[in-house]
């Protein structure tokens, strides 16, 4: 004897079946929550005197990242920024962490979603110098021109975005 899917009467193996299809209809819904908290945590390693970088933390936590955050000593930073594959005329204040890329200094949300949806074989993206403006660094209505540069695995670099003076 048959019994309707929603029937009061229902088998142990038909209520076993019905469990077993819902986890399989979830899985998929659970691996892409899974890859976007992913997507948007960052650790981030900085120096424990710099402001400037807890500002761009700030920033970065506004627009939904979760973000940690490392206080290390000058010695440890460098180390890490190097082991990491970032030149030293490359390096900043702050180096963060996110999906396999390194984030070096001022690098603005849009260009870390960017980098995250484009997928490009490279160590990260770097805004080098503190310029004026960036995220975390003054007001961007007072923003000097500045480029965000994309590190290549070679240490080489090309321009991933400018940004005009305001």
């Amino acid at each position: 004897m048959s019994h309707h899917p929603l029937s009061p009467t229902m088998t142990r193996r038909g209520i076993l079946g019905m469990a077993a299809l819902s986890l399989a209809a979830a899985a998929p819904l659970a691996a892409l929550a899974a890859g976007t908290e992913n997507l948007n945590s960052i650790h981030v390693l900085k120096d424990p005197a710099c402001d400037c970088c807890t500002a761009w933390v700030d920033i970065l936590r506004s627009a939904g990242f979760t973000a940690t955050v490392e206080l290390a000593d000058p010695m440890k930073l460098a180390r890490f920024k190097q082991q990491g594959g970032i030149p030293q005329t490359l390096q900043c204040c702050h180096t963060g962490s996110i999906d396999g890329y390194l984030i070096e200094g001022h690098v603005p949300v849009a260009d870390i979603l960017r980098l995250l949806e484009e997928r490009p074989d490279a160590v990260g993206l770097t805004v080098p110098g503190m310029p004026w403006g960036s995220p975390g660094m003054g007001p961007e209505s007072e923003r000097e021109a500045y480029d965000v540069l994309l590190i290549g695995r070679d240490g080489g670099t090309t321009v991933f975005s400018s940004y005009r003076a305001a």
